[in-house]
């Protein structure tokens, strides 16, 4: 095998979709294989108005009481919806949920930061996929609802952003 066809063979994997390819040729085995790029999935983030005050008493149920993790964020035994000037950002897929891009990183975002569109808020690992999940509008983290490591479920509830 000379280096001209291995250089077509590096070509072919870098300019094409395919991901891998294996050639074995006189005894010779070469293997290229392509990392695949990270996947930045965007959340449906949809607003839903305040439920009109119904008569009677009846309504949400009390707000639980925050509790502070040791990691100095906010995490609140029930979702922001209750609140109504918040908006979820919720988990996209199903995966472990990172607040930095390393364990020695800077977390992305705090709470009280100010987000503007666009921009990364965590990653969700699924299937050695690092996924960013980004604003879909700027605004303040009021809260994080999800705790660095833990496994989310597709839909849960990350981070509470009062609009601004």
């Amino acid at each position: 095998m000379d280096l001209d066809r291995i250089r077509d063979l590096l070509r072919l994997v870098a300019e094409s979709d395919v991901a891998e390819v294996e050639l074995e040729e006189d005894g010779l085995k070469i293997v290229v294989r392509k990392e695949s790029p990270n996947v930045t999935f965007q959340p449906a983030m949809s607003y839903m108005p305040p439920p009109y005050p119904v008569q009677g008493g009846y309504g949400p149920p009390p707000l639980a009481p925050a509790a502070q993790t040791s990691g100095g964020h906010t995490v609140s035994a029930s979702t922001p919806a209750a609140v109504s000037n918040m908006v979820e950002v919720k988990a996209p897929i199903v995966g472990t949920f990172y607040r930095s891009s390393s364990p020695d990183a800077a977390p992305f975002v705090e709470v009280g930061d100010t987000v503007s569109s666009g921009q990364v808020l965590c990653i969700i690992e699924a299937m050695k996929l690092m996924n960013e999940i980004e604003a879909e509008m700027s605004g303040v983290v009021r809260k994080i609802l999800v705790d660095n490591a833990q496994a989310v479920e597709f839909d849960q509830p990350l981070f509470a952003i009062e609009p601004g």
